[in-house]
């Protein structure tokens, strides 16, 4: 039997025949700080509410994981980004660049603001953009810079940031997949003038179903993001003053909140073990001929939401789906093909914001070009050879050797 019949795509037996392990994210210390509240809330005849004691102390908390600074706790990750740019207090139908490969929830709030998202490539061979591929973009129209650390990989902040000093423009971290990432010991989200979190449970470390987490270290950012997300309460203002603008409603509230805390202790291992793995895994896949390990930027150090990996088409008998699928068959984890680009999506296509109206792109007091296009080239070749590999803490031997024998065995069966 030649190699390539032994392939489980084509017959063979499997690698790994079980599921690997789920994370096991939650556990007795977050049922006892929850029970802990309902015995509270049943003994005083009090609910729980928002704004507590175990929110404040979240947000007290991530401040100090963060390095210092300011910490406002909200009900999504989408609703971060949006109260991060709000509190920038941007002007209608400018133009706000951002990454072009993020979720939706990382461009959405852009138009939800009246601004216009402006799409920057990625840089060569990644998903994360950067400073070269921004600054092509920046016009007087321009606004606000919204970038992402994509999979938890730090993209070139510091090169981004200098770039917003250099034309008096505010930098956004979006670092909904980055929890704990680092460049050269220094935590993303800390670098910009203001960053967004998401805790929603699939992430490095959550605060229940739902949340999220807008940063800063500039206390008049957090006055505003205070108010943007508490309908416009006049956090930071003098007494007397009433509410101060208009917006909605978007606290988390002390139940979730007492769910971060413990979750927040878990996470620096939670980093730690997710690099442990992609350094052992590294050992070996960087041997395979198929296989290309692509570099992070210089001083980084990923957090691995997922470990985004290189198909080498030039060195294998196959196309990058024929190899994936041949991974995915042998019981691998992984999404062969990460277009997450929302500038693609139908309600960017069709600009569906406002209606029918076409708002904010076709408001008359837009400047800009209402229907430019973004080809995004490099995020396009990227995504067209790369795929992710999702590791999680829970992982132990068995699923590391079973991973390094799948590789090898599809690597063996298909390289030249």
């Amino acid at each position: 039997m030649s190699y390539t019949e032994q392939l489980a795509i084509n017959g063979g037996p499997k690698v790994r025949n079980r599921p690997f392990p789920d994370r096991g994210l939650l556990g007795e210390e977050e049922k006892e700080a929850v029970i802990a509240l309902f015995d509270e809330a049943i003994a005083t005849g009090i609910a729980i509410g928002y704004l507590g004691p175990e929110e404040e102390a979240y947000c007290s908390e991530f401040a100090s994981f963060m390095g210092g600074g300011y910490a406002d706790a909200v009900n999504s990750g989408t609703t971060a980004v949006y109260v991060a740019l709000r509190a920038l207090d941007l002007e209608p139908f400018t133009e706000v660049i951002v990454s072009p490969i993020t979720d939706p929830g990382g461009m959405m709030p852009i138009a939800l603001l009246n601004c216009i998202p402006v799409i920057a490539d990625s840089a060569p061979g990644k998903y994360n953009t950067d400073a070269e591929q921004i600054e092509k973009l920046i016009t007087p129209l321009t606004s606000a810079i919204l970038v992402a650390h994509i999979g938890g990989e730090p993209l070139n902040i510091e090169a981004i940031v200098a770039l917003g000093k250099k034309y008096g423009i505010p930098v956004v971290e979006d670092c909904a997949q980055a929890h704990g990432a680092s460049i050269n010991g220094k935590l993303v989200g800390s670098f910009g003038d203001i960053a967004a979190f998401s805790t929603m449970f699939g992430k490095h470390h959550c605060t229940g179903g739902q949340g999220g987490v807008v940063f800063t270290r500039q206390e008049a950012l957090y006055w505003r993001a205070r108010q943007a997300s508490d309908r416009g309460k006049p956090f930071g203002l003098p007494e007397g003053s009433t509410n101060a603008i208009a917006s909605l409603n978007f606290n988390l509230n002390d139940l979730a909140a007492a769910i971060g805390r413990e979750q927040l202790k878990k996470l620096p291992i939670i980093v730690q073990k997710r690099r442990a793995l992609a350094a052992k895994l590294s050992e070996r896949l960087s041997g395979l001929q198929s296989i290309i390990i692509p570099p992070q930027i210089e001083g980084a150090e990923s957090s691995y939401w997922w470990w985004r990996l290189e198909v080498n088409t030039e060195q294998i008998s196959c196309d990058k789906d024929t190899y994936c699928r041949a991974l995915s068959a042998e019981g691998l984890p992984i999404n062969p093909s990460y277009r997450a680009m929302p500038h693609l999506m139908d309600w960017f296509q069709q600009q569906n914001v406002f209606g029918t109206s076409g708002y904010p792109w076709k408001a008359p007091a837009y400047k800009g070009n209402a229907d430019r296009e973004f080809q995004c080239p490099n995020a396009m070749a990227a995504t067209s050879v790369q795929f992710n590999l999702y590791i999680t803490e829970s992982w132990g031997e068995q699923e590391i050797a079973d991973t390094l024998a799948a590789f090898e065995k599809v690597d063996l069966a298909y390289k030249k």
